[in-house]
C-alpha cells in the first residue's frame, strides 16, 4: 500500500463586510438585518442583552469635587534612618537618592521626614518635616530650613 502525505486544506474564513468578491454576499454580508450588532462597531461598554449590573456600575465610583485629581502623598522617611548620614551633612533630596533611601521615581512624589525617634547627629534638613521630627533635629543641635 502506498500512503502519500497530503495536505488537508480547510476552506478559507469568510471575511464579512468586504463586498461580493469576498465569498460572503453583499448588502448585509452575513450580519442579519438591522439592529445594533449589524452596524460598523459596537460601543466599548456594550454587554449584549440586559445585564443586572453592568461593568460600569460594578466599578468603584469616585465622588466629590476632586474626583479627577489624584491625591499623591509624599514618601515618609523615618528620622532614625538619618542616623546613617554623616554628621554636619545637609539633608536634601539628592543626598537621600545617593544613599538609596529614596528612588528617583519616589522622589517625584516628594519626601517628608517623620517620626520622633532619637537622632544622634547634628544635621541641616532642607525637606518638609513633621513637628516631632523637627523638634528632635533641633534637640540634636541641627536645624530645619
Amino acid at each position: 500500500m502506498n500512503f502519500r502525505s497530503e495536505k488537508v486544506v480547510s476552506p478559507r474564513k469568510k471575511r464579512l463586510g468586504r463586498g461580493y468578491g469576498s465569498g460572503k454576499g453583499g448588502h448585509t454580508s452575513g450580519r442579519g438585518q438591522k439592529g445594533q450588532k449589524t452596524r460598523k462597531n459596537l460601543g466599548i461598554l456594550f454587554e449584549g442583552v440586559k445585564v443586572k449590573k453592568s461593568l460600569i456600575k460594578r466599578l468603584p465610583f469616585l465622588r466629590g469635587k476632586n474626583k479627577f485629581k489624584a491625591k499623591v502623598k509624599p514618601v515618609e522617611i523615618d528620622l532614625a534612618r538619618l542616623n546613617a548620614v554623616s554628621a554636619g551633612a545637609k539633608v536634601d533630596l539628592s543626598l537621600l537618592i545617593n544613599l538609596g533611601l529614596v528612588s528617583k521615581k519616589e522622589a517625584d512624589r516628594g519626601v517628608k521626614i517623620v517620626g520622633n525617634t532619637k537622632l544622634t547627629k547634628k544635621l541641616t534638613v532642607e525637606l518638609p518635616t513633621s513637628k516631632g521630627a523637627s523638634s528632635e533635629i533641633v534637640k540634636a543641635g541641627g536645624k530645619v530650613v
